[in-house]
């Protein structure tokens, strides 16, 4: 019988069976909303001890077909196991266990209380302090994952789930569906395929992100290889940018934090040999992933249709001229929006 890890009585069963908890143990168990990729589950024991089960889905739950191996729940682990020893200190949870006979991953659970950074940013809850800590975060994770490149290359160069959750479904699927932006969509798969400079989360996102005692804490990391950086950042940039776009009164604010985003991603980065041409890919990636993240198959959710096409049109103008640098995005797409 196949383990479903959101069927509690399943789940406590197969705990006890493989030695995780006692027999006798009864476990709070309690499923966990929001994600499309993964059965989630929080489990309390007596002791007071929590965990975060994960079990990877096959099919995904979008409104649209899209599929990727089960197999990516060892990737995520994987990823947490060495993000652990590069990040800053406190900044993941820790590593309980895996499975790979049931794609489960299991993790110390984020004590209460703690908050869901996405769901803040969109109630207007903006704190510049976040936002540092989320550039100082990525420049951290990128620069001591350069460093450590002859450890980290053989271990993270698969990219096959990058290519299913990523490439396949933002890019590619986005260039069939709006064919003015396929040639620009279709260079830069080739060009983001061609750059292995260093480790790449591929899921950098507020809503992978909790706040625990004003620490920022990552999550989700089943997309993580060796790639280009600039996908991370774009990724990241677009959501402050719709976000911006969504809550109007509040433009002003996310626009400058972006733009405050991107110069502390680039202090903590400091200076490597392959930074040359990483703002402009990084423009290049934001633009991408704003039009997918409207028209790909994963959208916004926050975003109705009078918004999604204000955003289409907006990034098909900058991409037939394609801004500079990342302040000069910023404040071009913030424009058009007005």
């Amino acid at each position: 019988m196949t383990l479903d890890i959101e069927q509690p009585d399943a789940l406590i069963a197969y705990l006890r069976d493989t030695g995780h908890i006692a027999p006798d143990e009864q476990p709070a168990v309690r499923v966990l909303q929001g994600g499309v990729s993964n059965r989630t589950v929080w489990v309390g024991r007596p002791s007071g001890e929590q965990w975060v089960l994960k079990q990877a889905l096959e099919k995904l739950r979008v409104a649209v077909d899209w599929f990727s191996s089960p197999e990516r729940i060892h990737r995520e682990a994987l990823g947490l196991r060495w993000l652990v020893q590069i990040a800053p200190s406190g900044s993941l949870p820790a590593f309980v266990f895996e499975d790979h006979a049931n794609h489960v991953l299991a993790m110390h659970a984020i004590p209460q209380p703690h908050a869901n950074w996405k769901s803040l940013l969109l109630t207007g809850d903006l704190q510049m302090d976040h936002v540092q800590q989320f550039g100082r975060l990525l420049g951290t994770i990128h620069r001591c994952a350069a460093e450590r490149r002859a450890a980290l290359v053989p271990i993270f160069e698969d990219r096959s789930f990058f290519e299913s959750l990523r490439l396949e479904p933002y890019y590619s699927y986005t260039a069939a569906q709006v064919p003015a932006a396929s040639d620009f969509l279709n260079t830069l798969i080739a060009d983001t395929r061609a750059a292995r400079l260093t480790l790449v989360h591929g899921d950098y996102s507020p809503k992978n992100i909790l706040v625990y005692q004003a620490r920022l804490i990552l999550l989700d990391h089943e997309v993580i290889h060796w790639g280009d950086p600039a996908f991370d950042l774009g990724f990241s940039l677009t959501h402050l940018l719709s976000k911006a776009h969504h809550i109007a009164p509040m433009r002003t604010a996310f626009a400058d934090a972006a733009d405050c985003y991107w110069r502390t991603y680039l202090e903590a980065l400091g200076p490597l040999d392959w930074q040359d041409g990483l703002e402009a890919r990084a423009v290049r990636h934001t633009l991408a992933c704003l039009l997918a993240r409207v028209a790909g198959r994963s959208q916004l959710e926050y975003l109705d249709s009078a918004e999604k096409t204000c955003q289409r049109e907006a990034v098909l103008s900058l991409m037939n001229q394609t801004p500079a640098s990342i302040p000069e995005l910023i404040e071009q797409f913030t424009e058009r929006l007005a």
